[in-house]
């Protein structure tokens, strides 16, 4: 499951996509239209900034902003950079490979090949949709990231 330090950077960075700010915009701005409660937003910000997908500038006109094109950053990129492997379990990762300890045979393993064919299919989703892919899709219109659970 997606945690809510994810769910809260994908619904920041949307809205930054959806915008045609020239400039930086503040955190306060950020928050209010994405929905999400500042001070989380702010911790977030730093792990976004630490992962190179915004950057930051002080002062009265402070504020952050994208440092790719909103067409360049992919769902899968910014999950990896805040969750780690999109696989279930580590045998089953291309980016983060670990064996399983328990596992006598890799090769034979049914429940290793069940969970590539799911990260498979996670990841040509999430590896191929990018931001602006979202905001451009008629279903945004605004309404940036709805959590429902």
């Amino acid at each position: 499951m997606l945690s809510q330090h994810s769910r809260y950077a994908l619904k920041a960075l949307l809205h930054m996509a959806s915008c045609e700010r020239e400039g930086p915009e503040p955190i306060v701005s950020i928050a209010t239209a994405a929905n999400v409660p500042r001070k989380f937003l702010e911790a977030i910000f730093v792990d976004l900034k630490r992962n190179g997908f915004v950057a930051s500038t002080r002062g009265p006109r402070g504020g952050y902003v994208l440092t790719r094109p909103p067409g360049e950053i992919t769902f899968g990129e910014v999950i990896r950079s805040i969750e780690g492997p999109l696989a279930l379990i580590g045998c089953a990762s291309q980016k983060f490979y670990r064996p399983c300890r328990d596992c006598s045979d890799e090769a034979a393993c049914a429940l290793r090949r069940v969970m590539m064919d799911a990260r498979e299919q996670l990841v040509s989703v999430l590896d191929h949709r990018t931001l602006a892919d979202a905001v451009s899709d008629p279903a945004f219109a605004g309404n940036e990231l709805e959590t429902t659970e």
